[in-house]
């Protein structure tokens, strides 16, 4: 049982950095059985580049467009925005374009996995490249005149000239060279960002780390809360339907209380609010819009705030 615990307590812990961990796994995974199961390069002067590009490219653009899916915050920042009476202008429409930047960021992991696991393997590259005119020209400067023909050839291994054929070792050094010049710079940008993000932040480490554990137990009970709440209306909705009887009074927030509370979350220094929904309980008058105002920013480090929701915490 206290393996058990210390499990759970590693993954809540860090469940952010091992969900980066699994996605990067399994889109390695799903590489490595596209180049060796699905990818038959077809050796081509006309194909081989839109068919090498098409492999490298469309499943990175798949698993980036998948990211902004499966991101809470899309939903959070989509829903509801095109409805007559939704806020719009400048400021709206600029914090909207930040949170689109660190959605961006954040889904772009699994793409540029796919990307430099690709051309570290080199299959893809290779396929591409050799059909291109461009590196023809380069690689077959000052060899055998039928170089640039027979490049697309070497791929399939088809080539009868050995210095033709060599050249796919070249091909295949440049994917490699290529892989492991993307990671480094991913990883560069990743530090930089992270170190910038957590310069500006408003808030100390320590904070940061009660604003997390916060944000965890109000997702647990406002799940808690709400399914007990919609169940005791469903069952006395059920019950008045089967006895032709009038239901009780439930006070249920209005359409306008829960689009306030699922509004997207921005920071105050004026007022210390740990989510949405502590500033819509703290407002001052009932009626009062607990919309962002002139003086409310959009701050990267606090991003997990809107991340949450109800089937999901944020990582500690």
């Amino acid at each position: 049982m206290e393996k058990f615990r210390a499990v759970l307590d590693l993954h809540l812990k860090h469940r952010n950095t091992l969900g980066y961990v699994l996605v990067s796994l399994l889109t390695v995974g799903g590489e490595r059985i596209f180049s060796t199961a699905v990818f038959q390069c077809p050796c081509s002067d006309a194909w081989n580049l839109p068919y090498g590009l098409v492999f490298l490219l469309v499943p990175a653009l798949a698993l980036f467009l998948l990211g902004y899916v499966l991101s809470a915050r899309t939903w959070r920042l989509l829903t509801g925005c095109c409805a007559p009476g939704a806020r719009t202008g400048c400021g709206a429409a600029l914090r909207g374009a930040l949170v689109c930047a660190q959605l961006s960021a954040v889904a772009a992991v699994a793409p540029l996995t796919w990307v430099a696991v690709a051309l570290l393997g080199g299959s893809f590259y290779e396929c591409a490249a050799s059909g291109s005119a461009f590196v023809a020209r380069r690689l077959c400067f000052g060899r055998s005149p039928g170089c640039a023909d027979q490049l697309p050839l070497v791929p399939c291994h088809q080539v009868q000239a050995p210095d033709v054929q060599d050249l796919q070792k070249e091909l295949k050094a440049q994917s490699q060279v290529l892989g492991w010049v993307l990671i480094a710079v991913v990883i560069i940008v990743l530090l930089i960002f992270t170190s910038i993000t957590r310069c500006l932040s408003p808030v100390s480490f320590l904070q940061l780390k009660f604003w997390k554990i916060y944000l965890e137990q109000e997702q647990q009970i406002l799940k808690s809360q709400a399914t007990e709440h919609a169940t005791k209306l469903a069952k006395e909705n059920i019950k008045c339907f089967f006895e032709c009887s009038h239901p009780k009074e439930y006070n249920t927030p209005s359409i306008k209380d829960w689009q306030q509370i699922s509004s997207l979350y921005t920071f105050n220094p004026k007022e210390q609010y740990y989510s949405i929904l502590h500033k819509y309980v703290n407002r001052k008058e009932k009626n009062q819009s607990i919309r962002s105002s002139k003086e409310d920013v959009v701050v990267p480090v606090l991003g997990f705030v809107d991340s949450s929701d109800m089937n999901s915490t944020p990582d500690l």
